[in-house]
């Protein structure tokens, strides 16, 4: 059964490439080259072209280096990728990918972009926009916020220097 950290794959497709960011950017995972959605092994053929193939894809699309080994069921080979998670962003034609569940989902929009910060290691605290400046922001919204941090900081409710609280 396919889980958050385990994909199974009757052969191998460049599409794949998908599920292995996927794993990067969440919590590393196996995609397993040889087997029907069940787990159950079919094998593949040419398998040491693929030993060969696979990471080498990985590596100059991706730019991660993953382990890949042939594992022998019976008579069958079946294809192992062990894919570490990333502490960078991973993208695959210039799209993110992560995992979840049994799932590989694009990331858009709001979720890209918490992705993009998280994987920084930054917060949204830590960015500044350059294009704006102390006339853009709003003065209403800096007294509602020294109402909120009376308790941690009371000596804010008297400060008048709306340029020094907004630092």
């Amino acid at each position: 059964m396919e889980t958050q950290n385990i994909e199974y794959k009757p052969s191998w497709r460049d599409e794949y490439l998908k599920v292995i960011v996927a794993f990067a950017n969440a919590e590393g995972g196996e995609l397993i080259v040889g087997v029907d959605d069940n787990g159950n092994p079919i094998g593949v053929k040419k398998s040491k072209k693929l030993l060969e193939d696979i990471p080498n894809k990985i590596r100059n699309k991706l730019g991660i280096i993953p382990s890949v080994k042939i594992k022998k069921v019976g008579d069958k080979d079946i294809i192992h990728t062990f894919i570490k998670p990333s502490s960078v962003s991973i993208s695959h034609n210039g799209k993110y990918y992560v995992r979840s569940g049994s799932n590989s989902f694009e990331l858009k929009g709001e979720e890209l972009t918490n992705f993009l910060i998280e994987k920084s290691g930054k917060t949204w605290d830590e960015f500044v926009e350059e294009k704006a400046g102390f006339d853009d922001i709003d003065i209403k919204t800096i007294d509602e916020f020294k109402k909120y941090a009376v308790d941690r900081i009371p000596s804010i409710v008297a400060e008048k220097d709306y340029q020094s609280i907004s630092l």
